[in-house]
């Protein structure tokens, strides 16, 4: 069925992941000081952003086969619901899409080709589950989508604190707020040997899910910024690298948090379930 997968991978939102810059100082002693006081300051920002109840956040840049994007994504996790709208800007792919996550079931938007091979509906579901088989026999897994729409991407910014070289830049303004900028490099290889020190298995997972992301578009190394505000919590992180299929400079910045979130499921004669027969509207 050509229509179940391309109305809906916007390779979107992923992740970000680890920083920037060389340390400098006086002397060895000093500079590992400097470096851990960093990597902790990192470490509980983005503890302490992973764990509020609901947030909003933007992404711009580039993204490898994407190109330049511009995303926005919305998440509450007590009960899980979920938006995440992606605008591709330029090349092939041009155009918009939105994945929603509500009471467990992924749905995803199609594009103006595909609403016709649907019966003249607008969405897809995807389910409950990360693993299905349409009904015409076509086994798939949308594991890497439910994690994109409902996850924190704050999870990324502590992949700093495994950084050799972070260090705090120092203040700035973001969007209006004062922030402290902290930054640093890494390689994949090296984050994902540190995930062998996480013990909690939902926060490994999303980190790793984070790291195969950049693998499959190439990217070896990664350069993230991350900017902590005065109430502790991560406002904004970029994350850049080069791979096979391009460059990566993606900038995530925090809107706001903790406020209430509504996301509501596609209407039923709107949607296109791909685990059932596909039957024109009306019939």
């Amino acid at each position: 069925m050509r229509l179940a997968v391309r109305a809906v991978l916007p390779a979107a939102a992923l992740p970000a992941a680890v920083l920037l810059l060389a340390g400098c100082g006086a002397g060895a002693g000093a500079e590992q000081s400097a470096g851990s006081s960093a990597a902790d300051a990192v470490a509980r920002a983005a503890e302490r952003t992973k764990g509020v109840t609901s947030l909003h956040y933007r992404v711009t840049g580039d993204f490898p086969e994407r190109g330049r994007i511009a995303d926005e994504g919305t998440v509450r996790t007590k009960p899980m619901v979920a938006r995440l709208r992606t605008a591709n800007l330029s090349g092939d792919e041009r155009g918009e899409t939105e994945l929603r996550l509500v009471d467990g079931v992924l749905y995803g938007s199609a594009t103006d080709d595909m609403v016709e091979e649907m019966g003249g509906r607008h969405w897809i579901s995807y389910g409950p589950k990360a693993e299905f088989t349409t009904h015409g026999g076509l086994r798939m897994d949308v594991g890497g989508l439910r994690d994109q729409v409902g996850r924190n991407p704050a999870r990324e910014a502590a992949f700093l604190a495994d950084a050799e070289d972070v260090k705090r830049i120092g203040s700035e303004k973001v969007d209006g707020a004062d922030t402290t900028h902290y930054a640093g490099t890494a390689t994949i290889d090296e984050l994902r040997t540190s995930l062998k020190q996480i013990k909690d298995k939902s926060t490994r997972e999303g980190r790793a899910n984070s790291l195969d992301q950049y693998r499959k578009v190439g990217v070896d190394e990664l350069t993230l910024d991350v900017w902590v505000d005065r109430d502790g919590h991560v406002k904004q992180l970029r994350t850049q690298g080069f791979g096979r299929h391009g460059v990566l400079d993606l900038t995530f910045t925090f809107l706001d948090r903790g406020k209430p979130v509504t996301v509501r499921a596609p209407r039923a004669d709107d949607t296109a379930d791909l685990r059932k027969p596909l039957k024109k509207n009306g019939s």
